[in-house]
């Protein structure tokens, strides 16, 4: 077909594969494999639409139901009734109309990142505070129900929906449904480089089933094999008609293929007509998205990366959070922090608490406060267990550290030894999410480049908490706290906390 071969060894789908959990029911097998990304879509669009629906319907009607209990007399007054149902329902269908307006179920943010999540909320807020404008002008001060019930209801049901129908997702990806086939095209190490990172990624929204490479690469394809269980077409000319072939949902250009300008303008114009989409894949690291805007100058599109700002008005948004959320933390586990304080003292001679020299903000010093979970000799023992050290990079860990007490192996699975650290998020030396509070002596061996961790201050927990904790290797955690240090945001904060709670809960890489 078109001078374009398929090799028949090659198998028609991605082996990308998860085996199924024995604790989770077989997945639902609603569409089938063929049918396109757009497609898939729409169906998981319409499943949002309803639950987002349920979900403002349920919480209006929670705010209704609470000024009936909170006025009786609404039963009395004349006509009382049905003006503020009719009220209801048109804030119900403006509620819904925000959702659509901030592009809230766009293919392009579910199932995946931050953005859901934050334009959920910029739809929620937004739409209040225009309601709450127009009351107040209008005279209308007998709703506040729906800013008191429906509107954290609403925005809370919101989020929680969405994320349970993300997990939904991700387990239906795990079995090859509700992906996008694509076929990465560029130069060999591009595309592989491509194909890998996809791949690796748990949540990635796409199933790689092609390679279009370019014929000046002399490698094997069969030597890689990234390359074995996909259709391989060499060539960079008919990548819409192989595209076709195989039947795939969009194409990805990976890095620049060709030294011709015009190749991917080209390329855009062969698949007019094909219902394929076209994505580029930037060579940035660790840029998220949010940070990446487009804007076409004379037609010549330009790529503007946002650099990282380390303070302003969204710094002291998150040093705000940080006040509010680690007083009412300390409040409410206050007698946790007693009794677990009486038992650290009661189990081993010393203190209760823990102070440690740590590096903050700007390299600054200060003194973290943790529970006691080793003997009070544990720094004296620390030279003779230097060559057992476990851990990678400048940090020491060992596994099996005989200084820590039974109870200290409790507080430390559990996390509960870091507690007392929510004073530090207090009084302004750490934050709630952050990097890792490093020690000095780490700090001098840091290069250049790993020193950006210093540009924000520590967290209590942040993205090494929530992947893997003390499994990570030394360049997985750099890699982690940089990228957080410069693409961090408040909703992305919120997320982490949340994955936070899911890991103490059920606790990986603590010792």
């Amino acid at each position: 077909m078109n001078g374009i071969t398929v090799p028949r060894a090659e198998k028609q789908y991605s082996t990308r594969r998860t085996p199924r959990p024995r604790s989770l029911p077989a997945p639902e097998r609603m569409l089938p494999r063929t049918l396109s990304g757009v497609a898939w879509a729409r169906g998981y669009r319409t499943r949002l639409r309803v639950t987002d629906t349920i979900v403002v319907v349920v919480a209006v009607a929670v705010g209704y139901i609470e000024r009936l209990v909170f006025e009786p007399k609404l039963f009395t007054e004349s006509g009382s009734l049905l003006r503020f149902g009719l009220g209801s329902m048109l804030v119900i269908a403006l509620w819904a109309i925000s959702l659509d307006v901030f592009r809230s179920r766009d293919l392009r943010v579910v199932g995946i990142g931050q953005d859901e999540y934050r334009r959920i909320v910029a739809a929620c807020f937004t739409f209040f505070g225009i309601l709450a404008i127009v009351f107040v002008v209008c005279g209308i001060m007998s709703a506040q129900w729906f800013f008191i019930a429906a509107a954290p209801l609403g925005t809370i049901g919101l989020l929680v929906s969405r994320w349970y129908w993300r997990k939904w997702l991700t387990y239906q990806r795990a079995f090859g449904h509700f992906l996008s086939r694509v076929v990465v095209v560029g130069k060999r190490k591009d595309v592989i480089k491509v194909i890998r990172q996809i791949n690796r990624n748990s949540g990635a929204t796409y199933s790689v089933v092609g390679a279009v490479i370019a014929k000046t690469d002399t490698d094997s394809d069969s030597d890689d094999e990234v390359l074995r269980d996909i259709h391989v077409h060499r060539g960079l000319d008919q990548v819409a008609d192989f595209a076709s072939t195989i039947e795939c949902d969009g194409i990805v250009v990976a890095g620049q293929p060709t030294r011709r300008g015009d190749y991917i303008q080209d390329l855009a114009w062969e698949l007019e007509g094909k219902s394929l989409e076209l994505i580029l894949a930037t060579s940035l690291a660790n840029v998220a998205g949010p940070r990446i805007h487009f804007r076409p100058v004379d037609g010549l599109p330009l790529l503007h990366v946002e650099i990282p700002q380390f303070d302003g008005g969204k710094h002291v948004a998150k040093r705000v959070m940080d006040i509010v959320l680690a007083g009412i933390a300390l409040a409410v586990l206050f007698p946790v922090l007693v009794v677990i304080g009486i038992l650290v003292h009661l189990e081993s001679d010393g203190p209760a608490l823990f102070t440690q020299q740590r590096v903050g903000r700007n390299g600054q010093p200060f003194q973290i406060y943790k529970f006691r979970s080793m003997t009070a000799d544990a720094p004296e023992r620390l030279a003779e267990l230097r060559d057992a050290n476990e851990g990678s990079g400048v940090l020491f860990k060992l596994k099996n550290d005989p200084r820590v007490t039974k109870l200290g192996r409790v507080l430390r699975k559990y996390s509960l030894d870091e507690l007392p650290q929510i004073w530090n998020v207090l009084i302004g030396d750490m934050s709630l999410v952050g990097p890792r509070p490093p020690l000095p002596v780490e700090v001098e061996e840091y290069e250049d480049r790993v020193r950006r961790r210093l540009y924000i201050r520590p967290g209590l927990t942040g993205m090494w908490q929530i992947n893997g904790r003390s499994t990570l290797s030394w360049e997985d955690s750099v890699r982690l706290d940089l990228y957080y240090v410069e693409n961090w945001s408040v909703v992305g904060d919120l997320m982490i906390m949340w994955r936070t709670v899911r890991v103490l809960i059920a606790p990986v890489g603590a010792y």
